[in-house]
């Protein structure tokens, strides 16, 4: 990634070539830092600015509407959405009003995932630089870590999860392999170990190909789990002789239905909490923000309809089977009976956890690690520090610690919605849209974003409450029925009190990144 990389416009004079044998990383950026602060008029510092953290030029960008599509309808139609939304079946709502449910989530993400990815669009910088606009350049560290670390919890426990569908295809084709599934090595058996490392392999150099290859893996997966979860549905669907149960299997009616429905719609809001703060990884090499629009018009609100149409066939289908409420497809597919029909319905299974990982628990740390270390770390070399991280800490025991689950992960995602709060106010409501963004790659103490040290204490001060209200929200027994509302609580008063605690009557300067951008390769 060090060989030859233009800064800035085509024809600009101050453009620099890197040299051709770089024995280190820090030489190769050190020249990139230099080609931009000659391009910029100001110094660049090598330790906020490389290849991957720069600005993506606007020219080349290769993100469509299609592309973005692609990312939410392999998202979407994870297994961990499908859980969530046959679990509110569980809960007592029907057919009708789990669509409506997840109507409102659809709704609602529609216009926040709007406004989080014109913000890529915009500044063509990734999470980490973006928050250094609200938290400083020092400051943004914790934002992108926080993010990064839920992340990589995640990666690990969901490839643990493929890698069991993987054993299950896997013992279907050769059932002598079971053997090698009764014993334990660290808590998991020698197939899971090697389904595991199999799965994690594949995710890695996947990655390690960049951006672009996550782009085209996900426009390949997304017809792919589309069409297998369509089958499946209708595969139910002919099972219970066209009969669902649309109503709810407790018949709750009245307030606390609505309760229920709403409590639903945030809920499936929380969840993608991480994707509304760092949704302009992905949108910072998009074409336009009409294409952004257009990606999340038919990847959110219409392909949530879509999903939650499956879900009632599956849920309401097989309860009409035989009287039982399931808690995965996974469930379902285990129980087809042709093997063929099997082992396909797995693959379908597998592409879609490898796709889901990569575009939600792979980027964001990746970027993360990249902008701590940005003088040692590109992509490729952060994405297997990641990757290593999410092996090493076993995650098939934290997914088996419900305490691990709950307190941990769950106080950590509780922070994602004052972060996003703090973010997004500073952007839209007191900078109106209006960034330096060469300023985001300097260390000058007058710097726009260097605050105090490098941290925004404004920030903090606003975040510290506003976090402290969402974990009590979302852990106190006492408030359980707000519980699901957590995330906006603290988005809401992070957003409110950061608005309050600002000087409102500063003017903001705005600066295009174009002359310290680079190719978007990403």
């Amino acid at each position: 990634m060090n060989s030859t990389t233009p800064v800035g416009n085509a024809s600009a004079p101050e453009q620099a070539l890197l040299p051709e044998s770089s024995a280190h990383p820090a030489a190769g950026n050190a020249a990139l830092c230099d080609a931009a602060s000659a391009a910029a008029g100001r110094a660049i510092s090598p330790a906020l600015y490389n290849l991957d953290l720069a600005p993506t030029k606007r020219e080349g960008r290769r993100w469509t509407g299609y592309s973005i599509f692609t990312l939410w309808a392999n998202d979407v139609h994870s297994l961990g959405n499908y859980a969530f939304a046959v679990g509110l079946f569980s809960l007592g709502l029907g057919g009708w009003q789990i669509l409506v449910a997840l109507g409102i989530g659809a709704a609602l993400l529609f216009a926040l995932l709007n406004f989080s990815g014109f913000m890529g669009h915009k500044t063509g910088v990734p999470f980490p630089v973006m928050s250094r606009i609200s938290f400083g350049i020092r400051g943004a560290q914790l934002a992108s870590l926080v993010r990064g670390a839920v992340a990589v919890a995640w990666f690990g426990i969901q490839t643990f999860l493929a890698s069991v569908v993987f054993r299950v295809m896997l013992v279907a084709m050769f059932p002598g392999l079971k053997e090698l599934d009764g014993n334990s090595i660290l808590g998991l058996s020698t197939l899971g170990w090697l389904t595991f490392v199999a799965l994690w392999i594949i995710q890695l150099v996947i990655v390690s190909f960049g951006m672009e290859m996550i782009r085209k893996y996900e426009a390949f997966a997304g017809p792919v789990i589309l069409v297998t979860m369509v089958l499946l549905a209708a595969w139910v669907f002919f099972e219970a002789h066209g009969s669902i149960q649309w109503t709810g299997i407790k018949g709750l009616e009245g307030a606390e239905m609505w309760r229920t429905i709403f409590a639903g719609g945030a809920l499936w809001v929380s969840i993608y909490g991480t994707f509304v703060l760092n949704f302009c990884d992905f949108t910072r090499s998009s074409a336009s923000k009409q294409s952004i629009v257009r990606g999340n018009f038919w990847g959110i609100p219409i392909n949530m309809l879509v999903f939650g149409a499956i879900v009632v066939i599956l849920a309401g289908g097989q309860y009409k089977i035989n009287g039982t409420v399931i808690e995965s497809p996974s469930q379902i597919i285990e129980s087809i009976p042709n093997t063929f029909l099997l082992v396909l319905a797995c693959l379908a299974v597998l592409i879609l956890t490898i796709a889901v990982n990569l575009m939600a628990n792979f980027v964001a740390p990746v970027y993360a690690l990249t902008n701590l270390f940005p003088k040692h770390l590109d992509f490729r070399k952060a994405a297997w520090v990641s990757g290593t991280i999410g092996l090493v800490i076993l995650p098939w025991n934290l997914y088996n610690n419900p305490l691990v689950i709950v307190y941990f992960l769950g106080g950590l995602g509780a922070l994602l919605g004052p972060l996003f709060g703090v973010v997004m106010a500073d952007y839209w409501l007191l900078r109106r849209g209006k960034v330096d963004v060469p300023a985001l790659y300097t260390e000058d103490p007058d710097g726009a974003y260097f605050y105090k040290k490098g941290v925004n204490p404004k920030a903090i001060t606003a975040m510290v409450p506003a976090a402290a209200v969402a974990i009590l929200i979302a852990f106190v027994p006492a408030l359980e029925a707000v519980a699901p509302f957590a995330w906006f609580f603290g988005a809401g008063v992070a957003a409110i009190a950061y608005y309050l605690v600002s000087d409102r009557k500063q003017r903001h300067a705005d600066v295009s990144g174009e002359p310290i951008a680079v190719a978007s390769t990403h």
